[in-house]
């Protein structure tokens, strides 16, 4: 068992999450790109009951010392976000087994204490509104620290959620509009029903520009092809989603939309220089920040004009750190895309993946294909100075900066009858008026 420091005031769990393996709803999770782990016995640092503490849920007005407080196996779990499967948190699935060595959902995250869960309906953890909420609860209650759980629910194509919740357009239906309204409505909608459902982060609005149109992966993700429109349209989203009080995450940086491989399969390589960059990518990223947005995914993509290492921007601190913190002045949190993806594997082990994201500048590691693997990768960096403690408490500090901005600290109330209502079939309906009008 993990122990708090003497005189700790508690522990603190966080979710961020994103685009993950495959974005249409056939994704599988025995595809190439996202193999089992072994069923073999986790490794003993990893605990297997929950942590004791005086105070279970840390306080949100003192996170600094929340942070100084924790062990750097507690500062460790809260870095990575976990898959669970099965529709209930008491669902035994012969995949947690083969992944944690635990039955259910709810076990996954007694014995891991992951800092998020993101939720799949090929995972089958989507059914009803009734059993998405209850599942919600069942996590949150299963967690002794508080946990956030996302979803990636972009709207058209990538609606996991779907049917569940009210049905909008896609990116490019509402892009096609010219009406940043639009954009925020939609994504006001969307986190309304999402938070009625106890999530509490969506990995939307995709912030990439599609210039390419044989681009296998974006396309109609995207909210068009011009990256002042775009980044229009980007600013109103995260508007929106704070409008219902939902995270948001802007994705996926420093730009995938002028690639013609599939970074689930491959390894894109962008040939962008500096100055294009500035004129085509960062438009959207730029507005995305200026409006607040809670959270940034990375890109497994290779830009070589800003990295000439060929590491992907995942892996890249000339790109995370120089591009993303430094110039364009970010210091909320950046999650990885999803770990079990081809484009970052290409190079390195699943080890040394985890270590290099969070020495690139990246807080929260999204689906690692090798829990354990990434854990005990983690915490031997640390314990050998590879990523230092003060590295390792600037994420934990973010990630809880953004839980206390979007009410994670507090109880969570679920609402499942309030999806689908009447004012939000309304807005449904202007909105697909209006890009049929637009087409």
């Amino acid at each position: 068992m993990l122990k708090l420091r003497s005189g700790a005031v508690g522990l603190a769990a966080l979710l961020m999450t994103g685009c993950s393996a495959g974005f249409g709803a056939t994704a599988s999770s025995s595809s190439p790109a996202t193999p089992v782990a072994s069923p073999s016995a986790p490794s003993p640092t990893l605990p297997p009951s929950p942590v004791v503490s005086a105070t279970p849920s840390p306080s949100p007005g003192d996170l600094e010392a929340t942070v100084a407080a924790m062990t750097d196996e507690d500062k460790i779990g809260q870095l990575l976000v976990a898959v669970v499967y099965g529709g209930r948190a008491d669902s035994a699935r012969k995949e947690n087994q083969a992944r944690y060595g635990v039955d259910t959902p709810a076990e996954v995250v007694e014995k891991y204490r992951p800092g998020g869960v993101i939720l799949f309906n090929w995972a089958d953890n989507v059914s009803d509104a009734k059993q998405v909420a209850a599942l919600t609860t069942g996590l949150r209650k299963a967690s002794d620290t508080p946990l956030m759980i996302g979803v990636d629910q972009e709207n058209g194509i990538v609606s996991r959620l779907s049917p569940l919740i009210t049905e909008l357009p896609g990116a490019l239906a509402i892009g096609s509009t010219g009406d940043p309204g639009n954009a925020r409505d939609s994504a006001r909608v969307t986190g309304e029903e999402l938070k009625a459902l106890g999530i509490s982060v969506d990995f939307a609005p995709v912030a990439d520009v599609n210039i390419n149109p044989r681009n296998p992966v974006i396309g109609p993700r995207a909210y068009g092809s011009d990256p002042q429109k775009v980044a229009a349209m980007v600013g109103a989203a995260v508007d929106g989603f704070h409008d219902a009080g939902v995270a948001t995450v802007a994705k996926h940086f420093p730009g995938h939309g002028d690639t013609a491989v599939d970074s689930h399969t491959g390894l894109p390589v962008i040939k962008h220089s500096m100055a294009q960059w500035e004129k085509l990518d960062a438009p959207p990223f730029r507005e995305a920040i200026k409006r607040g947005v809670d959270a940034i995914m990375t890109a497994h993509v290779v830009m070589p004009k800003l990295d000439p290492s060929g590491d992907p921007a995942t892996l890249s601190h000339k790109i995370l750190t120089g591009l993303l913190r430094d110039k364009l002045g970010f210091d909320g949190v950046v999650t990885t895309d999803a770990l079990d993806m081809a484009g970052v594997r290409k190079k390195y082990g699943d080890a040394e993946v985890a270590v290099r994201s969070i020495l690139a500048g990246a807080d929260v590691l999204l689906m690692p294909p090798d829990y354990p693997t990434a854990y005990k990768a983690l915490l031997k960096a640390v314990e050998t100075g590879r990523i230092t403690e003060q590295r390792l408490d600037e994420s934990v500090l973010r990630i809880l900066r953004l839980k206390k901005a979007r009410g994670v600290f507090g109880p969570i109330e679920t609402d499942p009858g309030a999806l689908k209502s009447s004012e939000h079939l309304k807005v449904a309906k202007r909105l697909k008026a209006a890009a049929r009008s637009a087409a």
